[in-house]
């Protein structure tokens, strides 16, 4: 899988968490990232995406079904956000991912020829492409399942950090440290991958945890403002400066920052050529495009119309379908119960 957005986890701070002591929270997740892990994680032995009959892509709508109604019956109340159209800075990093799946794709096909079917999986993985067809797909099955989601201008992690901004969820969730650049208060990372977990090509296993991450702590212990955090995350490298400055990690940077408190006047003494100019990276970062026109409430799923999309359009097996949905169900029962005999005991 490609790795994504900016590094910083040799710095900031992190709090380990149960999937459990997060019930109870709503968490705003970056749809499209989702859907990439789903494309590339659920797939056949040889590599290839699960598919209906009919020969359309269904590996997406699996990870969304059994990730959301999983966290659901956890009382993790999860919201979508989707991305809009990029940033115009972002050209360049997209032509690079393309040029990667491209990539991957010839390797993964020599692979099949040769039999080497653990090698095609691996390749298999870099290859996912989002269709609108499948966000249409996703958007469907989560209006069935009483989940809502949210059609961002823009970036979708911009939009997700927005909502947790305003209080309109209780943090954001993503593998990278972007939403704390575009102003989340909170950062939820390895929500979708806690539990045990391989090494990639090693017969060895990592225990991985849930963590939050606080905003207004990382500025505090690190000693500087937000503006200057976007500032670091510039010189370490973004998505629309992927290189950075070469030979300047997060500790060096930060270094450089607190005591010259700004990007321009840490590059001019670095004598770096820089692509792009930082104040317009900046401003991506401090002013994103967001909207404030989105509805966030959770319903009741209708049973139904999941079965029917997933089961007689896309050859889901009913059975499982309907076990996934009560369980969702039962969970939130559950925890209305819970609410409930609080209130009255307190």
């Amino acid at each position: 899988m490609l790795c994504l957005g900016v590094d910083l986890g040799d710095l900031v701070s992190r709090e380990k968490v149960t999937l459990e002591q997060l019930s109870g929270r709503s968490i705003a997740v970056d749809g499209y990232n989702s859907l990439y892990q789903f494309l590339a994680i659920i797939r056949g032995p040889t590599g290839e995406p699960l598919m209906d009959r009919q020969g359309r892509v269904t590996s997406h709508l699996s990870g969304l079904l059994y990730r959301t109604t999983n966290m659901a019956e956890k009382g993790i109340r999860l919201v979508y956000v989707f991305d809009g159209v990029p940033p115009s800075l972002k050209e360049a990093e997209i032509r690079r991912r393309s040029k990667v799946k491209e990539e991957a794709l010839l390797k993964y096909e020599e692979a099949v020829v040769r039999g080497d079917f653990q090698e095609a999986r691996r390749y298999a993985q870099a290859t996912s492409r989002i269709k609108d067809l499948m966000v249409d797909d996703a958007t469907r099955l989560l209006d069935a399942l009483g989940v809502p989601w949210v059609q961002a201008p823009s970036e979708g992690e911009a939009q997700a950090a927005f909502i947790a901004l305003r209080g309109d969820v209780w943090a954001a969730a993503s593998q990278d440290y972007d939403s704390l650049l575009f102003g989340a208060p909170r950062l939820v990372r390895n929500l979708a991958i806690s539990g045990r977990r391989k090494l990639p090509r090693r017969e060895a296993y990592v225990e991985v945890e849930p963590e939050v991450i606080e905003l207004s702590r990382v500025l505090s212990e690190l000693g500087i403002g937000r503006e200057q955090l976007v500032d670091l995350g510039i010189l370490v490298g973004t998505d629309y400066n992927p290189d950075g400055v070469r030979g300047v990690g997060p500790k060096t940077a930060l270094k450089m920052l607190k005591e010259q408190g700004s990007i321009d006047k840490v590059l001019p003494s670095l004598q770096a050529e820089f692509p792009e100019d930082p104040v317009r990276i900046r401003g991506v970062f401090l002013n994103p495009k967001v909207t404030s026109n989105y509805s966030i409430q959770w319903r009741e799923p209708k049973t139904e119309d999941v079965v029917q999309f997933l089961c007689r359009e896309r050859d889901f097996s009913e059975e499982r379908v309907r076990n996934a949905v009560e369980r969702m169900i039962s969970g939130r029962r559950e925890r209305e119960r819970k609410r409930t005999l609080d209130s009255f005991f307190h």
